[in-house]
């Protein structure tokens, strides 16, 4: 069997990863947060968990700063 290169295995478990979000309706970095956390462990292990965190932390900064300034 050929694997796919554009959408491998390790995306599709029991619901693809990519309509996950777009069923929830996430942002680009919520996504990528989803997706490297769902590849890590058949991919890129600890540095597909790296760029978790790095989308993240961009989303709590972004969050942070609208708090500040709704204040």
């Amino acid at each position: 069997m050929i694997e796919d290169k554009i959408n491998p295995s390790y995306y599709r478990k029991n619901i693809e990863v990519t309509d996950f979000i777009l069923e929830y309706d996430m942002g680009f970095a919520e996504g990528n947060v989803v997706k490297y956390i769902v590849r890590y462990p058949e991919k890129n292990g600890l540095e597909d968990l790296y760029k978790c965190r790095w989308y993240l932390n961009k989303i709590i900064e972004k969050k942070e700063q609208e708090q500040k300034n709704e204040t």
